[in-house]
């Protein structure tokens, strides 16, 4: 490892740390000015032990840690500073509710939350200051990666574009196609450039490329294809003397599968149960507006291609497919009611799917349901796309955690795939924690752009 990436990463961990202990000591003052009085208080004065304390304030640390791991709230650098701040609120927020949980339980009654509610403002405060702080040190000690973009027949235009929003982390200053050969490549690259980018190469002379680099110390950052994307969830076998890797039909074992079924039933009725008079209101609210109908039905195809009708809460206008053509939704379709754009961006349309998971047809994880006209269309252009139902549809997925509006198809199949060759029911939960955060970031929301052509060949 070269020594700034060395100093990269104890200047990391360092910042982190000290973060996490700032947090944890905010907590620390309410627990023992506040809480443990009244605590102590309602158990007849027995007091804690110092152990007991440690306990407590470590299990506070433990979880925090855990959640800002999940929601990448650690990622100095790595994020943007407004997204370290969005990841760094919420993990707080949920580390505070299980610690007002835990402390109501020790009290055997509710406890006052405003002086909880004053500790996550606190720390919310010290987030941004910290995040924008953390951002200027870092910028300043390590500047963006000079790269240089080795590209095939995708324009490269596409994809600088994309890194455009990253600017803080990479600065494409030169572009190199493919045809120029391997050769000229390498020597392009012997100039300023602290890494290469290598997009859409095939695979003989990427291979190439990446070993050349990986030889003289240089970061090569790689777009993977789907066969990359299946290789990175292979298992690894040692029978011989050589390394194998072993990829397969990636199927849920018997044991996963109850597993996953009984997560999704459970969590299903309890958020029925919160959610009903959401959905009244929002079912009244939508049949007032045009006096169509509240709930929109639409065949989607699940696992293995099994057709079924998807419930959603209509967001679009009765005529919104009278020509009988199906279409996707654009970011700003003038398809979309007033009342419909609010219940999809904040993800309220989605809500009757509740009753799709409760009958097995959907999960609250999997690759997102499209319709048995789209697949058709999306597999003239991409074979590969018949991998993504080996998977049961789901309400959330990776794709719609990790992606953006303007995903391309492929990319989005890319990370639908990623998900099936990594599954886990620690991923899921993963998932469903990230999903969360999502419900507040507009540009997640479903749809594609207005001039993004349907498919991206690659």
């Amino acid at each position: 490892m070269k020594r700034s990436d060395s100093t990269r990463r104890i200047l990391l961990l360092t910042l982190n740390i000290m973060s996490l202990f700032i947090y944890t000591g905010l907590y620390a003052y309410s627990w023992f000015s506040y809480y443990y009085p009244i605590v102590n208080n309602h158990n007849l004065g027995i007091e804690l032990y110092v152990n007991g304390h440690i306990l407590i304030i470590l299990l506070y640390i433990a979880i925090l840690s855990v959640f800002s791991r999940t929601y990448g709230s650690l990622k100095i650098g790595y994020l943007k500073p407004g997204d370290v701040i969005f990841s760094q609120g919420f993990s707080l927020l949920a580390v505070n509710l299980i610690s007002y949980a835990q402390i109501s339980l020790m009290h055997n009654w509710i406890v006052a939350a405003g002086p909880l509610a004053l500790v996550f403002a606190s720390q919310l405060l010290v987030a941004v200051i910290w995040a924008f702080l953390c951002d200027r040190v870092y910028r300043r000690l390590f500047p963006p990666r000079r790269v240089l973009l080795v590209h095939g027949e995708s324009e490269a235009e596409d994809i600088i574009a994309k890194l455009k929003s990253r600017n803080d982390r990479f600065q494409v200053q030169g572009v190199c196609h493919i045809s120029e050969g391997a050769e000229a490549v390498k020597r392009e690259a012997e100039g300023t450039y602290d890494a290469v980018m290598l997009w859409d190469i095939a695979f003989d002379i990427r291979s190439e490329l990446q070993k050349y680099f990986y030889g003289k110390s240089k970061r090569v950052y790689v777009m993977p294809r789907i066969t990359d994307v299946l290789i990175k969830g292979a298992d690894q076998l040692h029978l011989i003397d050589t390394p194998i890797f072993l990829t397969r039909e990636y199927a849920l074992t018997i044991e996963q599968r109850l597993a996953k079924r009984m997560i999704d039933i459970f969590l299903a009725l309890i958020l029925l149960v919160i959610t009903l008079p959401i959905m009244l209101i929002i079912a009244l609210v939508v049949c007032l507006y045009d006096k169509g109908p509240a709930l929109f039905r639409q065949c989607r195809c699940t696992a293995n291609g099994k057709e079924f009708f998807i419930i959603k809460f209509r967001s679009m206008r009765i005529d919104a497919e009278s020509d009988g053509v199906a279409r996707l939704a654009g970011r700003k379709d003038a398809r979309i009611t007033p009342v419909g754009r609010f219940i999809r961006a904040t993800r309220f349309d989605e809500l009757p799917q509740l009753i799709n998971i409760l009958r097995g047809e959907m999960s609250f994880i999997g690759p997102r349901p499209e319709r048995p006209e789209i697949i058709a269309q999306y597999l003239e252009e991409m074979p590969e796309f018949s991998f993504r139902l080996k998977m049961k549809a789901g309400l959330s997925g990776y794709a719609q955690i990790f992606g953006k509006y303007n995903t391309t198809p492929y990319d989005k199949l890319k990370l639908d795939l990623t998900y099936i060759a990594n599954y886990s029911l620690w991923l899921d939960l993963k998932l469903m924690l990230l999903t969360l955060r999502t419900l507040f970031r507009p540009d997640s929301t479903e749809g594609v752009a207005e001039t993004e052509e349907l498919f991206d060949e690659q």
